[in-house]
């Protein structure tokens, strides 16, 4: 049997060494110059593998395909993705939310790893792959080199974020080809615009345990967490969660709370100690006690009140608009930034046209889409990475067997 994988990322390499291992012989082909390209700036570099955490936790985390992946993850969870990256010696550390990192923080430890388990198939670096056509009961493959046969064909290109690593939805066509239904990418995990000016003025500044909250047409989201302003919008861990439930969305009303902790009385009645304790200093005073320097002045040109009146002059009516926009701090949905500036990609191969055993296309038997191709996404914390292992997993699983 001869087995062909389109694509040397996290689920290509992973399905490669599986492969490798049970001696089945598998060639990857890979567009970049170097495997696993994309890799290389997960999690800022330093590649945040998977979730220290249980199958139910994982699941919770799936924004789309969670029914779709329960077999999947159950074969293969993050336990035993942290087992097989020891055993392959790339020592873990887990962090903040389960997060699990290589203890060098080195994503490159990470790509070596896979490498390595995958060192024994054939590897064709630099070769991209054209088109895919059936024949009987064997596919060609054809790449901008040359033409091959396979009896088995693993699609594991990826979506189409990061296109400079060579994330440009190739799996999308090859599907298609095939008649196989795609859910149209969408943005996932990427900064969400704003309309607000203060933006530019506020570029840069880092938000800690703030409460991020939109409502739509018909639901509403609420993170905690961290989160930062850019030029043009918001970015950051919670802002980007978010916007993974926003992707379909054009009217949201988006707020945050800087103070989550704290109820609007038990917020109020914190102000009237501060104000009766420093009545001769100024509202500015009072607001760089609450939030970072930088946002104190805007902040109080959005209240309407002057940044050098004296706190004894407050009025009820105003330290209850201090409140109100502490609790609730407008700001102007103006959509989300492109799908190729995501972390990841929505969309993707309909999960209709996958068997989610086996990871093979209904239609074409020995077609199988692994990763980020299919229409699976999840939220940041390793999630993502847990589900191309898994999905590879229960493709090799389901070819060995068949062996």
């Amino acid at each position: 049997m001869r087995v062909a994988i389109i694509g040397g990322g996290a689920s290509g390499l992973f399905a490669g060494g599986l492969l490798a291992k049970a001696n089945i012989d598998t060639c990857i082909f890979d567009g970049n110059e170097k495997l696993g390209k994309k890799l290389y700036i997960t999690g800022k570099g330093r590649c945040n593998l998977t979730n220290d955490c249980s199958v139910e936790s994982y699941l919770e985390n799936v924004v789309n395909g969670k029914k779709f992946m329960q077999s999947a993850i159950n074969k293969f969870n993050c336990q035993d993705t942290m087992k097989y990256f020891e055993a392959l010696g790339c020592p873990l550390k887990v962090e903040r939310g389960g997060r699990v990192f290589p203890v060098s923080d080195k994503s490159s430890d990470v790509i070596k790893a896979l490498a390595k388990s995958a060192s024994s198939c054939d590897i064709h670096l630099n070769e991209k792959v054209k088109t895919i056509i059936k024949q009987d009961n064997t596919f060609k493959i054809i790449t901008d080199l040359n033409s091959y046969t396979f009896d088995k064909v693993i699609v594991a290109s990826g979506g189409k974020s990061y296109q400079a690593t060579g994330s440009k939805g190739d799996g999308y066509n090859f599907a298609k080809s095939f008649s196989l239904n795609v859910v149209p990418p969408r943005s996932a995990l990427c900064p969400i615009k704003l309309k607000d000016d203060f933006c530019k003025e506020l570029q840069g500044l880092s938000l800690k345990n703030v409460k991020l909250c939109a409502k739509t047409e018909s639901k509403s989201y609420e993170f905690f967490g961290e989160m930062l302003f850019t030029g043009d919008g918001i970015s950051g861990p919670i802002a980007l969660s978010l916007s993974s439930f926003l992707n379909e969305e054009r009217s949201v009303e988006l707020h945050i709370d800087f103070k989550p902790a704290l109820s609007r009385e038990q917020l109020d009645e914190r102000l009237k100690r501060d104000i009766s304790s420093n009545l001769n200093k100024e509202a500015s005073f009072l607001i760089k006690s609450l939030l970072p320097k930088s946002l104190a002045e805007l902040f109080l040109q959005i209240c309407q009140i002057d940044k050098h009146k004296k706190l004894n002059s407050l009025t009820v009516k105003e330290r209850q608009n201090i409140v109100s926009n502490l609790k609730h701090f407008s700001l102007s949905f103006n959509g989300l930034y492109p799908v190729e500036s995501g972390i990841i990609t929505a969309g993707g191969v309909d999960l209709k046209e996958i068997n989610p055993k086996t990871m093979e296309a209904k239609k074409v038997p020995n077609l199988y889409f692994i990763g980020e191709v299919l229409d699976i996404d999840c939220l940041t914390g390793g999630y993502n990475l847990q589900t191309a292992f898994s999905t590879a997993y229960a493709c090799v699983n389901a070819i060995i067997n068949e062996n």
